[in-house]
């Protein structure tokens, strides 16, 4: 901008769109959480549907015409958390599970008819499937420890147990573990242990992202990105910052993810990026007049892959 006058300069500020020294746009405000919409190219956010509950763990199936995700009903408690869907347009609002206990967690087949989830029935929380309607609920997986963080992709099911990545092929009990991280399961100073989580497939199969956490020195864990083949072999560091970081999602065509940077050492921030798949042009995509009082969750592109769904958050 060389050259500009200050008056000039003053209204290029406020006349481009996600500018955010005089952008006029707000985010809108419902219930305390809400499914939101955010198009990177204009800095737009909209929102879909909101509630009063705690919302998490947002999914979107291959038709890009239904939403899962997982709310609290009836109390703030985990066994109060239960499985929804809810058309893309906003309604058809349906609860998928209801008992006495923690169901969340949701994860797509990848023909959109079944759905796998998390559940915690007794002693530890299993992998479950049911029907995209709710019905036919019933344990897949239990590896006798916790087992968590699921992704569905072709004809296998990436999650976590013992603090490392897994990959089930075809259903199979006998899944292959794919990373092995230093000090696995070692309880330090965070809210984790040491170790691996929320892997996510590539729609081609290929990798699988997920984040590590490599220092305990903020009791939320500071983590990295990483890729790694479904075999174990060709891991990839794909950050170096050491952020409070994770929850990555792939683009439709596997050349970007989004994830969510909640922390910067103890500075919280739960703002959207977005990366190249090889950890290139890393850049934050969250709008500049988006509140201090607003946190972003589980960011996921839509089937175009033009806009990014999330979870938003109003703090109070």
């Amino acid at each position: 901008m060389r050259g500009l006058t200050c008056g000039a300069l003053l209204f290029l500020l406020w006349a481009v769109p996600g500018c955010g020294l005089f952008d006029s746009r707000t985010v809108p405000h419902e219930g305390r959480f809400g499914i939101y919409w955010l198009h990177p190219a204009s800095g737009d956010i909209g929102l879909l549907y909101s509630d009063s509950s705690r919302m998490s763990n947002l999914a979107l199936d291959p038709s890009g015409t239904l939403f899962a995700f997982a709310c609290r009903i009836g109390g703030d408690s985990l066994a109060h958390e239960e499985v929804f869907t809810l058309s893309h347009d906003g309604s058809d609002l349906r609860q998928l599970t209801s008992n006495d206990f923690l169901d969340t967690y949701p994860a797509w087949s990848p023909d959109g008819e079944e759905i796998a989830y998390l559940s915690w029935p007794d002693s530890t929380l299993d992998i479950w499937i049911m029907n995209a309607n709710g019905s036919g609920q019933r344990r897949l997986f239990d590896s006798g420890s916790h087992d968590g963080d699921i992704s569905w992709a072709g004809n296998r099911i990436a999650f976590t147990t013992g603090s490392r990545v897994w990959v089930m092929w075809d259903f199979a009990l006998n899944p292959t573990q794919v990373t092995d991280p230093p000090r696995a399961g070692e309880w330090g100073n965070a809210v984790l242990p040491f170790g691996d989580y929320d892997p996510r497939i590539s729609p081609d199969g290929s990798r699988i992202v997920f984040e590590r956490m490599v220092d305990d020195s903020v009791v939320h864990g500071n983590y990295d990105l990483f890729l790694v083949n479904p075999d174990s072999n060709g891991e990839t560091r794909l950050t170096t910052t050491g952020w409070t970081q994770g929850m990555a999602n792939w683009s439709p065509d596997g050349n970007e993810l989004v994830f969510i940077v909640s922390a910067v050492g103890n500075e919280g921030r739960y703002d959207i990026w977005l990366m190249n798949a090889d950890g290139s042009n890393r850049h934050d995509i969250t709008p500049g007049y988006v509140p201090d009082g607003f946190l972003c969750h589980c960011p996921l592109f839509d089937a175009s892959g033009d806009t990014v769904w999330f979870i938003g958050e109003w703090w109070e």
